[in-house]
């Protein structure tokens, strides 16, 4: 009996505000993110100048990543982005997982995010843990309120705040790159090559972001045309940024690198003089702006869909619609995201192992993501091959992971717990959303 076709996309009469050009900006904000003024540090400290591959292996492994995930937003563009690529290939109790898994997944990311960002501000003005805390919360206040606003705001400020950090980083690295030295690269592997693992295990969380703004493919002008245009643009300037960055903080820095809290701060310092960690904290501080308002504006529209298919609660659905606004959802977001913010400060807790176990939830986000495209997407052509070059890439980092797994094995399980305790029912569809793809599914 030959296996049933995969259904046929209806793409929704154009309702979206988002251009290109402002796609590429959330694009750029989610991926490029916190991870550069972080990361490298933390890499440099695990494998040495070796992590450099690591560096290079991931930006490699993106272009394919990216490119099935935007396949994917432009054929099936809904709110529930993965989700609901998982509920069209697999059905609802794998939708629920992946769901669920980039949900949670968000909340606990943006308090490290945020965290990151305060690092950078206690360097620069001094005060310790109340700094960090206290920048932690006006970040997060922030981009709370600029997404209640909807994504028209969010779109042009995203714009605006991806040229400037562009601006910030590419300057920080022409400058300092004169004071690097060769032999700041010897030895090149202190820690062995079995250390690129474990690198590139933590710089999963620099990359993270392809798969958010599928959320917000709908809220595109034109996603067939507009979103795989974002999505290319992006990963050629993500992918040269991230790479510049960490060559400079390794040969620039040298073995300070891995001492570094503020590595970002250090290579401006170099490169201009004089107290640079003030222009650090400025450029850490638009960063995390950028980072943390695409995963909000992705998560919110993504528990909207959830609320909408029965995954989550009915009331979350309201405002997943294009060109709505899920202000209820956002609601819980920020208020997760305030709540793991205290228990992270309350307890001390290191940003790395948080770090760990948010990018663990990615990873199983991209392996489910990516299944679904090989059951979704055309069994030929080019994007056929991208789709599975990224599926040997997310075993490999599912390998990687590994007992930080368990923190996305949880949120699986709890999801498949909610699922039985609602009970066998189909996906009520909010009235107002009638050209979801899950209707196409079911009507095509």
């Amino acid at each position: 009996m030959s296996e049933a076709p995969p259904p046929s996309p209806r793409r929704p009469a154009p309702a979206g505000r988002l251009t290109a050009l402002q796609g590429t900006a959330l694009y750029v904000g989610a991926v490029l993110g916190t991870g550069v003024i972080a990361l490298p540090a933390l890499a440099a400290e695990t494998a040495g100048p070796a992590s450099l591959l690591a560096w290079l292996a991931l930006v490699l492994v993106s272009a394919p990543l990216a490119a099935t995930f935007a396949a994917l937003g432009a054929r099936y563009p809904d709110a529930g982005g993965v989700s609901t690529y998982a509920r069209l290939a697999f059905g609802e109790r794998t939708a629920a997982v992946v769901g669920w898994c980039f949900y949670l997944a968000v909340p606990p990311g943006a308090s490290a995010a945020a965290l990151f960002a305060g690092s950078y501000t206690e360097a620069a003005v001094g005060g310790g843990t109340a700094t960090r805390t206290v920048t932690a919360v006006v970040l997060m206040a922030v981009v709370t309120v600029a997404n209640t606003a909807g994504l028209r705001v969010t779109g042009r400020l995203q714009l605006a705040l991806s040229g400037l950090l562009i601006a910030l980083l590419l300057a920080a690295v022409a400058l300092s790159l004169p004071q690097a030295r060769t032999d700041h690269l010897e030895p090149f592997a202190p820690h062995g090559w079995a250390a690129i693992g474990p690198a590139a295990a933590l710089l999963v969380w620099s990359f993270a972001g392809w798969e958010a703004i599928t959320h917000l493919a709908a809220e595109f002008r034109d996603p067939a045309r507009d979103l795989p245009r974002a999505t290319a643009a992006a990963v050629v300037i993500v992918g040269l940024l991230y790479l510049s960055v960490a060559f400079a903080v390794v040969a620039v820095l040298g073995s300070g690198a891995a001492e570094a809290d503020a590595p970002l701060g250090e290579l401006m310092a170099r490169g201009m003089g004089g107290n640079a960690r003030l222009l650090a904290a400025a450029a850490a501080l638009l960063l995390t702006l950028g980072t943390m308002n695409a995963y909000y504006a992705g998560a919110a529209k993504l528990g909207a869909a959830l609320g909408r298919d029965g995954a989550l609660p009915g009331w979350l659905g309201r405002g997943g619609s294009a060109g709505e606004i899920p202000r209820r959802s956002l609601a819980v977001v920020s208020a997760l995201g305030f709540l793991s913010l205290l228990v992270v400060t309350a307890t001390h807790a290191d940003a790395r192992p948080l770090v760990l176990l948010t990018t663990g939830s990615f990873v199983t986000v991209y392996a489910i993501g990516v299944a679904a495209a090989l059951r979704l997407l055309p069994r030929r052509g080019a994007i056929r091959a991208a789709a599975l070059v990224a599926l040997v890439a997310v075993v490999a980092l599912l390998v990687m992971s590994g007992r930080y797994l368990l923190w996305s094995l949880g949120v699986a399980g709890a999801a498949l717990l909610y699922q039985g305790l609602k009970g066998r029912r189909r996906p009520q569809q909010a009235p107002e959303d009638s050209n979801s793809p899950v209707e196409a599914a079911e009507t095509g």
